[in-house]
Parts: structure tokens; sequence; C-alpha cells
């Protein structure tokens, strides 16, 4: 049952949209590198398309009618968009599910030291990296600093071709014999991925050889005054990020790929955004896309799928769309409901074919990729799709001409992976995994096919016009 290659399909009109759609997607993915900016971003192309805030409208007591667009915010870090549908909301919704947040290096929170004459920021690696990646790289700093005076500072140093960039140094060949005979794992340990920020001393006149000591860290203490109005201890309440500087690129002679940090799953959240605000009709069901934090440690905490968000803002949509404030309607509807978990699988990668099993894997340029469970060995925290609805999706790709594929991720005894799928199946909702694949998954350069990005934004399409 080998999937046809989806370039071979494409008519000039459809390569023109590919090539424009991988564009967006791109800028998209260059200029929005941390949850907090996917989510801000994705708020100002909402409003733009006529989406009104969930919170101002249970202040005015409003109705929801079908057709009426809402989006609700959980602390600038996971987002919901919902557009009602002619049918009875009861009757259940489609849903796009999709993950915001991609493994990085967050700064501790008391990381600045200086050492030999040279500053570091300490750092904590986020979700599952091989920590020997991300030495020797241009890194860029993204977040906020949160000040006790309520302000909230944005920060982000190392995207624009004048700022200055940081690097986590290695070892030299010279030296490394030692170094060389170590596993992977641990060549660079996670106390050692320090971030080298500054060199030069602050230099004040008259200065004792006492009050010199630390100079450099001084120097940078300075400079975060001068530009942010920040002090050491502000970094206790700041959330900083360190991610690969620099814009994804096209690559390839051809321009077939995107090389560009956060593939995972940005290549799925941009595309399940674009599918949901581009509905050109009022949907049958009522469509709902989901952005969601924190997918990478486990969805764990309140930004995180397994927090109450998700269920409490469909509980809202169904009282203003007249429902009532019981709990009846809100299982009915979410029992009813349809979901494709929008993330990422392994693309199958000929330099390390001896981790795949080759007729269950995804493929780079033969479509939307479809996990019917995830995992680990005996599928082990997965979510398996029956059958019935494997069939239904199956039939929905079909008749739209969709290009997809199905897999598996790697060999059985390999290891394995999870998404959000099985906590939305808690509610007794239809889900299948179904994203991107990508190679040099969880890099902090990872690589995807346009077709597959495109195939992905024209799947997605496809569900929410079940």
């Amino acid at each position: 049952m080998e999937r046809p290659n989806a370039w071979e399909s494409y008519s000039d009109a459809q390569l023109a949209e590919l090539e424009e759609f991988s564009s967006a997607y791109t800028a998209f993915i260059s200029n929005n590198k941390t949850e907090r900016e996917c989510v801000a971003s994705a708020i100002g192309l909402a409003e733009d398309a006529g989406y009104a805030n969930l919170d101002e409208l249970i202040e005015q007591g409003a109705k929801l009618e079908p057709g009426a667009r809402v989006y609700a915010s959980n602390r600038g870090k996971s987002l919901i968009l919902v557009e009602l549908g002619t049918e009875p909301l009861t009757k259940g919704i489609n849903i796009l599910g999709a993950h915001v947040d991609s493994p990085r290096l967050d700064v501790k929170q008391n990381p600045l030291e200086e050492k030999n004459d040279l500053a570091y920021l300490d750092t904590h690696y986020y979700g599952g990296v091989k920590k020997y990646q991300w030495v020797t790289l241009p890194l860029a700093i993204h977040g906020v600093v949160a000040k006790k005076d309520g302000t909230v500072v944005p920060v982000c140093i190392g995207e624009d071709p004048t700022d200055p960039v940081f690097v986590i140094s290695d070892l030299l060949i010279h030296l490394s014999q030692e170094q060389l005979q170590k596993k992977a794992s641990e060549v660079i340990e996670g106390e050692m991925l320090d971030l080298l920020v500054g060199h030069k001393p602050l230099v004040i006149e008259g200065e004792d050889d006492e009050n010199k000591k630390d100079a450099v860290k001084k120097n940078l203490l300075s400079i975060l005054k001068d530009y942010y109005d920040m002090e050491e201890e502000d970094f206790l309440s700041a959330e900083l990020e360190i991610v690969p500087a620099g814009p994804a690129r096209d690559l390839g002679f051809d321009r077939s790929m995107i090389l560009g940090y956060g593939h995972d799953d940005r290549s799925c959240s941009f595309p399940s955004l674009c599918a949901q605000l581009g509905l050109n009709k009022t949907p049958k069901r009522t469509a709902l896309t989901i952005l969601v934090d924190k997918e990478e440690i486990g969805s764990v905490g309140s930004t995180g799928m397994t927090s109450r968000f998700f269920e409490n803002v469909v509980a809202e949509v169904l009282a203003l769309a007249g429902y009532g404030e019981g709990s009846l309607a809100l299982r009915r509807c979410l029992t009813n409901s349809y979901m494709l978990s929008s993330d990422v699988s392994a693309g199958f990668d000929p330099s390390f074919a001896s981790a795949f099993e080759p007729k269950n894997a995804a493929y780079l340029g033969k479509g939307l990729a479809f996990n019917k469970f995830t995992g680990s060995r005996g599928k082990s925290g997965s979510n398996d799709a029956d059958a019935e609805y494997v069939a239904l999706i199956r039939k929905v790709m079909d008749e739209h001409d969709v290009s997809w594929q199905t897999a598996e991720l790697g060999k059985v005894d390999l290891g394995g992976g999870g998404t959000i799928a099985y906590i939305l199946a808690e509610y007794g909702i239809r889900v299948i995994d179904c994203g991107v694949p990508v190679l040099s998954m969880h890099a902090p350069w990872e690589v995807i096919s346009k077709a597959d990005l495109y195939e992905a934004y024209r799947g997605y399409q496809a569900f929410l016009s079940l």
C-alpha cells in the first residue's frame, strides 16, 4: 500500500498556492519562537478575521448564534478559537488540537554568574533534547520579565541582524580525547549548558581592587538596567527562553523543504490556525481549534492540555449559546465530538533507516501522516483510534483529494512518544493523531517538506468541513 508522492499530482495553480502558504508559514515560525509569541500573533490574526474575546462576550451577556466567532486565551500561552456551526452543539464539534511550545533551553531563576572574566546565564533544558546539539550555535533570547510593580517587559535579543547573539561553547577537538570516549548522552551534561553572554568588565575610574570583583557581571547588569530597567532579582520572575537565532529558510536546490526551529509543532499549529480562520462559510458542525502549551513536558500545568481550560471554554460557549450552565450539555457535546490531534510524525530518514519499519513509516512528500496510536512499545500511554473513526477520516481525506499516509513512530521496541490525543480521549472524543513528517525532530533545526505542510492545511480544512 505504497502512497504516491504528492509533488507529482499538483497543478500549476496548486504549486503557486503551496509556495504562498509555505512563505506565510516560514515568516510565522521565524517571527514566533515561543508559545507566548505564537498565541499573541494568532490572536491578532483571529481578531482580523472577526473573532471576539470570549471574556468580553461573557461580561456583556451576549448570545451566540451560528456563525459567531470567539476566542479565549489562557495566560497568553494557550488559545482556543471557536466558530459556531448550524447543528446543535450537543451533536458534537470538530476539533483541531496542536501545541505551540517547542524544545528549548530556559534561563534559570538565579542564572547570572562570572567565571574567569566570562559571564554566563545558567539554563535548564525544556523537553526532550540531545544536549550536544545545542553547543556552538548562534542563540537568541526570547521571553518576558515580570516586575514587582506589575509591568511585563518583552525581551527578544538575537533576531535582528544588528543584535548580538549568544552561544554555548564546546571543547576544542585538540583536547577532546576523553570527551569523545563518552556516550552521546554524556558528552554535554545539563549543567554544562551555560549561555555565554558577556566578557567586557565595567570600568569605573578610581575603583579599588575589591570593587572590581565580578566587573563583567556588573557591566551586564548595567546594560540590562539601561535597556530593560531590570535588576538582577527580576530574573526571579522572568520567563526567558533560549532558541536558535535566525529565520527559517528554504532547503535544497529545488527549495522543496524548509529548515527551521520549532516545526514540532508549529508545522501543525499554523495550518490548524489557518484552516480555522479560513472557513469561508458557517460550518455544519461547530469548528474549534486549540493551540496549547506544555505538550513537550507532558501537557502539565495551568496552560497545558491537562488543565480545565478547554473544558471551561466549551462550557462557557454552550452557556452563551443557550444550553444552560449544567454539565449534561457539555458532556453530550464532547462525547459526540471528533478531533484531529495535530502533531508531527517522525519522517523516514534513509541515513538512519534501521530505526524505522519501512512499511509503517512517514515519508517526506507523501502528505499528511496519520498515527492511529502513539505511546511507546506496547502502546503505553497511547490513544488508539477506533477502526470506525479511522474509516471516517479516510473517507473525508479521499473525498477532498488530500494526500495522506499512515505511520508509526519508529520500530516498536526503540522508544516512542506522546501527544495530547489521550487527554482529549478521556472526554469520550474520537481522536486520531495526524501531522507533518519531520526530519531531525527536536533538534535546534528541523526539516519538513513544503508538500506535507500544504497537505496538512488541506487536510485540516477538509476535516472542519465534516
